[in-house]
């Protein structure tokens, strides 16, 4: 299938692209920022997309790069996926990135595309979404009134859907650096390395005297938006790490997950392998 239609307009700034926001999207669909293309280019070729104009932000690469500051790491909405799979401060304060940007497609794509398109896309399969749950990430949006600030677990709110308004757009991530000793620990499984992903995990915890604290699990492509099995975790900050407390586990996490069936998995399938994964990430974490 081939695109439908559509007028094209590179923006010249952000307030330019704020501006062409405003005059096209009167009904919330007239016009859609195009910044990689690795997600929106796809949409449109299969008509699941049909904007009136695109808005080409590429080139604001104001918008993009990585920096450390006052305990937090800012990533500008414009950065690459292999931007920040190549970043020593991202390997350095948020590990848990650099380990999942190497699941993410393949080099091509990942040259490409960018950490903001890629949250406001909001794949459920996708990695950064569950990483940004599991960090505490706070995700900046800028519209023509200002900027305003949405906690990742609140910024996805269902399928493709998010709390990001028709006008506005993602300028920025930041991610609080974790306690030092808070160990990370990234995995999914997919039919073939570089596909979407049947089912993912991040996690994180911190331990003391070897016991697990403050664990944390957020799942993707196990529902319709990251998932975050709270009550999966607490099993472990409760009884630790054994046998028994992992099969504990595996049985609390069927009664928070429940994800739907797609072309080439059924719904028991996927909760059988993240039950998987959940054993395999906390060994993971212990080791």
């Amino acid at each position: 299938m081939k695109a439908p239609p559509f007028a094209y307009v590179r923006a010249r700034s952000l307030a330019d692209a704020l501006d062409l926001l405003e005059r096209h999207n009167h009904d919330g669909e007239g016009a859609k920022i195009l910044a990689g293309g690795q997600s929106l280019m796809p949409a449109l070729n299969m008509r699941l997309s049909s904007p009136a104009v695109l808005i080409d932000i590429s080139r604001l690469q104001e918008q993009a790069g990585i920096c450390v500051k006052d305990g937090h790491v800012h990533i500008g909405a414009l950065t690459t996926h292999a931007a920040i799979g190549n970043s020593a401060a991202i390997r350095q304060h948020l590990p848990l990135l650099a380990d999942a940007v190497e699941h993410i497609a393949h080099p091509a794509i990942r040259n490409a595309g960018t950490f903001g398109g890629s949250l406001a896309t909001a794949d459920p399969a996708a990695e950064w979404p569950a990483c940004c749950v599991a960090l505490d990430a706070q995700i900046v949006l800028a519209g023509k009134a200002g900027t305003r600030t949405v906690a990742a677990r609140d910024f996805f709110q269902g399928l493709y859907a998010t709390a990001m308004q028709p006008n506005e757009i993602i300028t920025e991530v930041v991610i609080p650096i974790p306690a030092a000793g808070t160990r990370h620990a990234f995995l999914e499984l997919a039919r073939r390395r570089g596909d979407y992903a049947m089912v993912g995990v991040a996690a994180l915890a911190t331990f003391s005297g070897g016991a697990p604290r403050d664990v944390r699990l957020t799942f993707l492509g196990a529902g319709d938006k990251p998932l975050s099995a709270t009550k999966t975790a607490q099993v472990f900050v409760n009884k630790g790490i054994s046998e028994s407390s992992l099969k504990e586990a595996q049985d609390t996490l069927a009664t928070e997950l429940d994800p739907a069936a797609d072309l080439y998995s059924t719904a028991a399938t996927k909760l059988h392998l993240a039950r998987v994964l959940t054993a395999r990430i906390m060994k993971q974490l212990v080791a």
